[in-house]
């Protein structure tokens, strides 16, 4: 299939550039692809879609703040993302301006709180710094870091917490799983109270994410590998709810990757696991692993838009993207939600 399948055009004006006020007083496009048939509600509306007994997957990564400003013993401005901790102080990262910073390069950051030193060069231009400081590392990071927020948002986050989820635990990614930014806990503990399970995965958002589709047709595209890990409780309860009849909701495309991979190595079964994956799902995708699909609006183009058409078949998908666009939904991180049912009327209407 060729990329320029996935392409719309989308007014610059809908993406949306920071969170509302209130998480979950965002939208929802309801996409039933069997009916070809979508309804607009309030994301609250989704407890309306949920029964007793089903399984809502969540993706419990928690952001870094991996965005830091510096400057060079020589007194020039440095910009540090972190990308992965490859040893306890020691990490792959991407610096502007990278070309003045060589092995053995010193650089300072909240006036010489956090130091660190270039102890290599990497082949896709990135630098490896090792980090000097006195305490907790994270803690320092929360201080003295800056949220990495995607390139096509230009405003600044006046506040750390509203780029991570509510649930948020396990350090690790350089992205939020963006579907899950719409729950508050008071939402959370509404589902749980219908007899929902509410259980998570973690898998750690790469860069990648927001990484362009550079081949001319997707069977010739490389996904990025990220970090993920089910737990023996998650995979027990997935199983459960499969075996009962009952659907798994799959929050955000990270989780929905996660799902698949184990299940796909399983016959659609889970065990506990871990390991990296990248897993690249587009149109003629098999399911094996969820029932829904809970997701934002994503970028044209892009692996995302490729895989949540997988689940609602492109025509479907894009059709309902001008819906939402004619609609004045709001796209991308900071966006509406829409949630994509799979299977037979008779499973979501019980």
């Amino acid at each position: 299939m060729n990329v320029e399948d996935f392409n719309f055009t989308l007014p610059e004006e809908l993406i949306a550039q920071i969170p509302l006020k209130k998480r979950d007083a965002s939208r929802l496009m309801v996409l039933d692809p069997e009916a070809a048939s979508y309804k607009h509600e309030m994301f609250p509306a989704l407890l309306n879609y949920l029964k007793e007994g089903d399984c809502l997957v969540l993706n419990d990564t928690r952001v870094l703040p991996a965005r830091l400003f510096g400057e060079k013993e020589t007194g020039g401005q440095v910009e540090v993302l972190l990308l992965n901790q490859e040893q306890e102080d020691e990490w792959e990262t991407l610096i502007k301006p990278a070309k003045r910073v060589k092995p053995g390069t010193k650089l300072s950051f909240g006036n010489g709180k956090l130091t660190a030193e270039c102890t290599g060069i990497l082949e896709h231009g990135g630098r490896m710094l090792r980090f000097e400081y006195e305490g907790v590392f994270l803690e320092i990071l929360d201080e003295l870091g800056e949220m990495p927020l995607p390139p096509y948002i230009n405003e600044k986050l006046s506040d750390n917490d509203r780029y991570q989820t509510v649930y948020a635990k396990h350090d690790g990614s350089a992205a939020a799983p963006t579907a899950g930014l719409h729950f508050t806990e008071d939402l959370l503990h509404r589902i749980k109270k219908m007899g929902v399970h509410v259980t998570t995965v973690t898998l750690h958002v790469g860069l990648g994410t927001f990484r362009p589709v550079a081949a001319e047709t997707i069977e010739d595209h490389h996904m990025h590998a990220e970090f993920f890990q089910i737990s023996e409780g998650t995979a027990k309860l997935l199983n459960e709810t499969k075996d009962n009849g009952n659907n798994i909701i799959a929050v955000g495309t990270t989780s929905a990757r996660t799902l698949e991979t184990v299940a796909q190595k399983e016959q659609g079964r889970f065990k506990k696991d871990s390991g990296w994956t990248d897993i690249f799902i587009y149109p003629g995708y098999c399911f094996q692993g969820i029932d829904a699909l809970l997701t934002n609006f994503h970028l044209p183009k892009s692996t995302l838009v490729m895989l949540v058409s997988a689940m609602a078949g492109r025509e479907f998908l894009l059709s309902s993207y001008q819906e939402a666009v004619k609609e004045r939904y709001r796209f991308f991180s900071f966006g509406d939600a829409m949630l994509i049912m799979k299977g037979s009327h008779n499973k979501w209407r019980q």
